[in-house]
């Protein structure tokens, strides 16, 4: 059993985790309770049922995700710096990726990434204006390679494409 009392983050943490590792199955009371060490009644103490976990686990991505976002913008300096902290931001989260293959199945998941989507698209498009890329379809398109580079089973890395990419259009400009 637990030598400590789990929070309801605990569990949420762990579910995270469990999403990452083993996809949205793993998202359920017995499983994380035998990780975590504990009882399904400790989980029961925290969630109503497993759909409220699920629900917990998306919205603390969510905000995480916009938070990061928002702290984002409220940095200065330079352009360049930024966007490709940001990208590699994106492309060093493990759970991005997990969240956006359970979005494939889950329409609640799937509203919560597109949320996350549009605001990253927005921040995207005035960060790249400062670059003096004015087109917004570059800003899609920056974003498409965010999400999809982590997908790719490739020698280089998704951090190293990214920039790649960075400086090829920032030479053109």
């Amino acid at each position: 059993m637990a030598t400590q009392r789990l929070t309801r983050q605990s569990w949420i943490d762990a579910g995270l985790d469990a999403l990452v590792q083993n996809g949205p199955p793993a998202l359920a009371a017995e499983p994380l309770a035998r990780g975590l060490g504990a009882t399904k009644g400790s989980f029961y103490w925290h969630f109503k049922d497993v759909p409220a976990l699920h629900d917990a686990v998306v919205r603390d991505w969510q905000s995480r995700a916009l938070t990061q976002i928002a702290s984002a913008l409220a940095e200065s300096g330079n352009a360049e710096k930024r966007l490709r902290a940001f990208g590699k931001y994106i492309l060093t989260d493990k759970q991005d990726p997990a969240f956006r293959a359970w979005a494939q199945t889950d329409q609640f998941v799937a509203k919560a990434v597109a949320d996350v989507d549009a605001e990253r698209l927005t921040y995207l498009v005035n960060l790249l204006a400062h670059l003096g890329v004015r087109n917004p379809t570059f800003a899609q398109s920056c974003l498409g390679v965010l999400t999809g580079l982590p997908m790719l089973q490739s020698k280089t890395k998704p951090v190293q494409a990214f920039d790649t990419m960075i400086d090829l259009v920032l030479a053109l400009k």
